[in-house]
């Protein structure tokens, strides 16, 4: 039997935590029962308490002044964890967003344990090895589902991510946690 899942993103001022990139939107949605719980997602701006750069702001299309009364990460991440709680994360590139996640817990406390996550990009990857390109949209596709205009963007993304996975789910006839890790787990960072 599958646990629960949480599928997440975070959009970001950058590529890269440790150059002091951070967190500006964090977006999630349960899986329960193989049933997205769509109307019921967590999602919430985050004030980077630094400026956003335009390079940023062009793709993902949030401004300084929409973060400007934003909370902040250490009141967002104990919200998010507990969302989270009692499910396994999933995330597309979940290195990435992981990456992320674990630095900003480091600013906040550095105690807080991060869930344990699957990567929908990592099982695209072995569940189609001989096709090219795996971002989200291209694995969307694929599967023949339905982009959203406003990608890029932490909740919609977050949608198309559970439902890519829960449709290779499906193909790939995953029922149980082990067999969901053989497919999609990526290896846990440091905590």
């Amino acid at each position: 039997m599958l646990p629960a899942l949480t599928v997440f993103d975070v959009e970001t001022t950058g590529l890269d935590p440790l150059r002091g990139h951070r967190i500006i939107e964090i977006a999630a949605v349960r899986i329960e029962k193989g049933i997205i719980l769509e109307n019921a997602p967590f999602h919430t701006l985050v004030n980077p308490e630094r400026p956003i750069p335009q390079e940023a702001a062009f793709i993902n299309r949030i401004r300084n002044e929409d973060v400007k009364g934003a909370p902040t990460i250490d009141e967002v991440i104990p919200m998010f964890l507990d969302f989270a709680k009692g499910s396994i994360l999933a995330a597309h590139n979940a290195e990435f967003d992981l990456g992320f996640l674990n630095n900003e817990k480091q600013l906040c406390w550095g105690y807080v344990d991060i869930p344990e996550c699957v990567c929908t990009l990592r099982m695209s990857r072995n569940m189609f090895p001989r096709d090219f390109g795996h971002s989200l949209d291209k694995v969307a596709l694929r599967l023949g589902l339905t982009i959203p205009p406003n990608l890029h963007r932490a909740l919609p993304d977050v949608i198309l991510a559970a439902k890519a996975l829960v449709k290779m789910m499906e193909m790939g006839n995953i029922t149980s946690a082990e067999e969901l890790r053989r497919k999609a787990g990526i290896k846990q960072m440091a905590k």
